[in-house]
């Protein structure tokens, strides 16, 4: 059984064809190094010229804060397996500016020989800020429990509905989330990502038709006004689910412009053929993609974000397919959402490669860790991945990324949108333990997704006959007797842990075990304060692991049963 995480990337002649179009013809890509430069500091900008064009001039035409000229030079030239045949890549460095200037740029090439002008990536515009300051000090620490409302809790006292589907309505409300935010602070959660409550008439909420107001089954204003505020007193932030791409097909400017094509809205939409064929994600109707280029939706999202952030007290913004709006949109969004919350926290949701992903750097705080999801389920719930690949895995993708202080990049297990992990697991309860307790002992904020941290699993995989689709993840939550206390005991430790530890969520990680053969493992976290060493036993006998720490001139013996885990603090 394997995972489809990466659907866009999944297979090989996929990743083929994507590796080839990202060398074919002027791309740009916003390779900009470092992608929010210190004041003073002159970036430097990155286009790729695709085989077949005999370019023999590159120029950033820089047009905020004043208009400038910058050419680029042709360093070096590269030959490609793929595309069988040579691409070239020009570079330049870009004027430096004073911090919390906002600069705007694109990419023009010209062929003198035949006269021939090109624009990078179909003319878009980019741009950054300088002296952007990276994400909060909260997020380093933070630990994030993720709430699907629809399926969390009724709330005041009221049972779930009578349901026939996994797509009915269940009948959770903001109110239940508020009645059990003495739960959440209890398991330790310092921040609460809460899916989608705009009106919507689906279970999920990513078909919204209004960004300024609650889905009336869902609560009000005043509740969500209530859920902030009692978060806040519980020491809680809360993270807003921000669709930028998309929203519902009833939404009332989409229903003018399919009714009217002189209308102000019909410009907000991109049209094959007016009105029944328009851009929509991932081929789907009922949502419509948004021009977020057209000043008109710029400006509407932009004002949801000021509205959420500002006057109903959100801490931050967790951005759902946040590679398909335009990258100079969330330059505009970085800015709004900063100048309302300074302190704001962004993380983007996108599934691609780590060179896409920090294509984001300056614009987002960071990026959901979809790679290292997809490790740890490999390794410790389906046993696809060994221990010496994931060691390997793990040293690799943390020294290919920033530090977390740069670069978020939030961990999680599970989410909305896969197989649950203990259903991944065979519904064996000793991996999903010891893969929480890596989760929780690297670097990444963790991530919780409701009813993970009590036993919630399902009847059938997602792609399985008979399936009813993602919902199979969306089981309501349990509550009372029907928790597992031994998960809910698990996940608390592992939240005392993290929190008291520095650590586990400022230290740099290295490996001081590792035994293929006996399928043990283990490493440390440390940042000069009290170390942390991990000792894992993936296998079904019990072990025992002595492992040296040379720092400390000391050695640490685990004797750990099948399946398990522990830690010891020096």
């Amino acid at each position: 059984m394997t995972d489809n995480i990466f659907g866009r990337l999944a297979t090989v002649e996929i990743r083929s064809e994507y590796a080839q179009l990202r060398l074919q013809g002027i791309q740009h890509r916003r390779r900009l190094s470092p992608g929010s430069p210190r004041a003073g500091e002159q970036p430097v900008v990155t286009v790729t010229v695709g085989p077949g064009l005999p370019v023999d001039e590159v120029v950033c035409l820089v047009t905020e804060p004043e208009a400038v000229v910058v050419p680029l030079q042709r360093v070096r030239t590269e030959w490609d397996i793929l595309l069988f045949a040579y691409y070239e890549v020009w570079e330049a460095a870009l004027p430096a500016h004073p911090a919390g200037t906002l600069v705007r740029y694109q990419i023009r090439a010209h062929d003198e020989d035949s006269g021939e002008t090109y624009w990078a990536d179909d003319a878009a515009e980019y741009s950054y800020v300088v002296g952007d300051s990276g994400p909060p000090a909260w997020a380093l620490p933070a630990i994030v429990y993720q709430v699907f409302p629809d399926r969390f809790s009724p709330g005041a006292g009221r049972a779930w509905n009578q349901t026939s589907r996994l797509s009915d309505i269940y009948g959770g409300t903001l109110r239940g989330v508020i009645d059990h935010l003495d739960y959440i602070a209890g398991l330790g959660f310092t921040a609460l990502w809460i899916n989608p409550f705009f009106p919507d008439e689906t279970h999920h909420g990513y078909h919204a038709t209004d960004y300024f107001t609650v889905n009336p089954r869902l609560g009000t204003l005043d509740d969500a006004r209530e859920l902030a505020d009692k978060a806040h007193e519980r020491g809680i932030r809360l993270l807003l689910d921000f669709v930028g791409n998309h929203w519902g097909s009833k939404h009332s400017t989409f229903q003018a412009a399919l009714t009217d094509r002189n209308s102000p809205y019909y410009g907000w939409y991109y049209w094959k053929s007016w009105p029944d064929e328009y851009l929509a994600y991932f081929d789907v109707p009922d949502l419509p993609k948004l021009n977020v280029d057209h000043p008109g939706v710029r400006d509407h999202l932009l004002r949801s974000i000021g509205f959420w952030l500002g006057e109903m007290g959100f801490d931050g913004l967790r951005l759902d397919h946040a590679d398909g709006p335009s990258y100079d949109f969330w330059t505009d969004v970085r800015v709004v959402a900063r100048s309302v919350k300074p302190d704001a926290w962004m993380i983007g949701e996108l599934i691609r490669t780590p060179m896409h992903q920090l294509s984001y750097a300056g614009l987002f705080d960071g990026t959901l860790d979809f790679l290292l999801c997809k490790a740890m389920r490999d390794t410790f719930a389906g046993g696809e991945m060994g221990l010496a690949a994931f060691d390997a895995f793990l040293n690799r993708h943390e020294a290919y990324f920033p530090p977390q202080s740069v670069f978020s990049r939030p961990s999680f297990l599970d989410n909305h949108d896969m197989n649950r992990f203990l259903w991944r697991a065979g519904n064996d309860k000793r991996k999903l333990k010891l893969a929480a307790l890596v989760q929780f002992t690297l670097g990444g904020a963790p991530i919780v997704y409701n009813g993970t941290e009590v036993g919630v699993t399902q009847e059938r995989g997602i792609h399985d006959p008979g399936s009813q689709g993602m919902e199979e993840s969306r089981q309501p939550m349990l509550w009372g007797d029907e928790q597992d206390d031994d998960l809910y005991a698990m996940f608390w430790y592992l939240s005392q842990l993290r929190r008291g530890h520095t650590a586990l969520w400022r230290g740099r990680r290295s490996t001081l075990h590792l035994d293929s053969a006996a399928q043990t493992y283990a490493y440390v976290r440390e940042d000069g304060g009290q170390p942390v060493i991990v000792g894992l036993n993936l296998s079904e006998e019990p072990r025992t692991i002595t492992v040296p720490y040379v720092e400390r001139a000391t050695v640490v013996t685990f004797d750990l049963p099948p399946v398990s885990g522990d830690v010891a603090i020096l």
